[in-house]
């Protein structure tokens, strides 16, 4: 089958011609035949890129509140970058600690300034910034677009220059900014000063809009934000996961280096969903280019979990450069519980999930015409979860029997392209 086979340059993007010129040189210029469908649309790729340099791959990392929540202190904050470095985690790319909230106060200085608890962070921030970035690591910190943040203590809106000069001055590298006691003042006001005010500092910060998606920010946060939550919280089950993994998936082509989908953080290792689910979870979360944020306790991680977590393979898909968000092309069977998302990689690749979202195994099968190839083009075939590349080349399908909320992951590869396996 393998001599027959002649390789047809993949276009799956389709750029408008700004997109093209925001993406040279990341994305190759390939010819598209007219036989191939173009259903990985990226027309609005690059709209909304904060140019601060940051981003040019979703980011990793870890954020404390799904498993700890107001539970933080500076210990566990210590504890964690070193967990991230000793378990070889960092060297992955999981390189952010994101304190998220409840590490401030509940009032602001006589100077009106943020002042860290002094019971669970008495060493500062400063100190816990120096801390981490010894460990070759980078620092986030969490504030709110609102009078007050989640947790009710002070938030910054109308404190956006003092606070980004204070964030700025403790070594801060990331600021999750989220949305609560908003005033009821559209987030197309509050979110824009933030962003003013951490450019003027000349650090870089990355800037990671947590507004929920109420006002869709994929239609308003033009060169606002280098991440944006497109849903609300997600909690740890398989009905939150799947739920907010559809939600996110409306906006994919907004995504792409400077930008990206946030569907919102990890919940694998936490104990709420099976091995197979937490294995879709970061399966899909990888394929959408969304941030691939740890929500659990790093320093206690089950042998599955981390089995799951630190995935080279699977990650490289998330890391990609070519930057485009995988999404959903096939749902079929009762209730579209048998799924297929797929998306382009760098090198004329495609990524391929056979998702199983139905409550027994089924298999799934998906042709070379849904994908949007010429059904006579050969591939190998690399599966991401076995590590194993299949014997062969194949042509015109793909298909395998998936549990049960289980996932399956492949990499079509033209037969010419050496499969790097990590």
């Amino acid at each position: 089958m393998g001599s027959t086979c002649v390789f047809v340059l993949l276009c799956l993007f389709g750029l408008s011609a700004a997109a093209a010129e925001r993406l040279t040189p990341l994305i190759e210029e390939l010819g598209r035949p007219s036989a191939v469908a173009d259903i990985f649309d990226t027309s609005n790729y690059g709209k909304l890129q904060l140019d601060n340099g940051l981003a040019r791959t979703p980011q990793m990392g870890w954020n404390s509140w799904n498993f700890f929540a107001c539970n933080i202190n500076e210990t566990v904050i210590k504890e964690t970058a070193d967990a991230l470095v000793s378990t070889g985690l960092a060297a992955l790319g999981y390189n952010y600690v994101n304190i998220d909230d409840c590490w401030s106060s509940a009032t602001r200085n006589l100077e009106g300034e943020l002042v860290p608890d002094p019971q669970t962070f008495p060493s500062g921030i400063k100190a816990l910034a120096d801390y981490v970035h010894q460990k070759g690591l980078k620092l986030g910190i969490y504030s709110d677009a609102g009078m007050f943040t989640c947790q009710v203590r002070p938030g910054s809106l109308y404190h956006e220059m003092d606070d980004a000069n204070l964030f700025a001055s403790w070594g801060v590298d990331y600021l999750k900014y989220d949305n609560c006691f908003n005033l009821g003042i559209k987030p197309e006001k509050r979110y824009p000063p933030m962003r003013d005010a951490l450019n003027s500092t000349g650090r870089a910060v990355f800037y990671s809009l947590c507004e929920w998606g109420v006002d869709d920010p994929a239609l308003w946060a033009e060169k606002v934000g280098n991440s944006w939550r497109t849903t609300d919280d997600i909690s740890d089950s398989w009905v939150s996961m799947t739920t907010i993994a559809d939600l996110n998936n409306k906006w994919a082509s907004y995504a792409g280096p400077g930008g990206w989908n946030d569907p919102d953080m990890l919940e694998v290792g936490n104990g709420g969903m099976t091995h197979a689910e937490y294995r879709s979870h970061f399966s899909i979360w990888a394929l959408m280019k969304a941030p691939l944020l740890l929500g659990c306790d790093v320093r206690n991680m089950a042998a599955e979990t981390f089995e799951i977590l630190s995935n080279e393979e699977i990650i490289a898909v998330n890391q990609d450069p070519l930057g485009v968000q995988g999404r959903k092309i096939l749902s079929e069977g009762n209730d579209e519980c048998s799924q297929v998302w797929a998306g382009p990689l760098s090198g004329n690749r495609l990524v391929v999930a056979l998702w199983n979202r139905c409550s027994q195994a089924v298999t799934i099968t998906v042709t070379w015409e849904t994908l949007g190839l010429d059904n006579t083009t050969c591939f190998s075939v690399r599966d991401l979860w076995k590590h194993e590349t299949l014997e062969g080349n194949m042509a015109g399908r793909l298909g395998a029997e998936v549990d049960s909320h289980d996932c399956k992951m492949f990499i079509l590869s033209p037969p010419s392209t050496s499969i790097v396996v990590i």
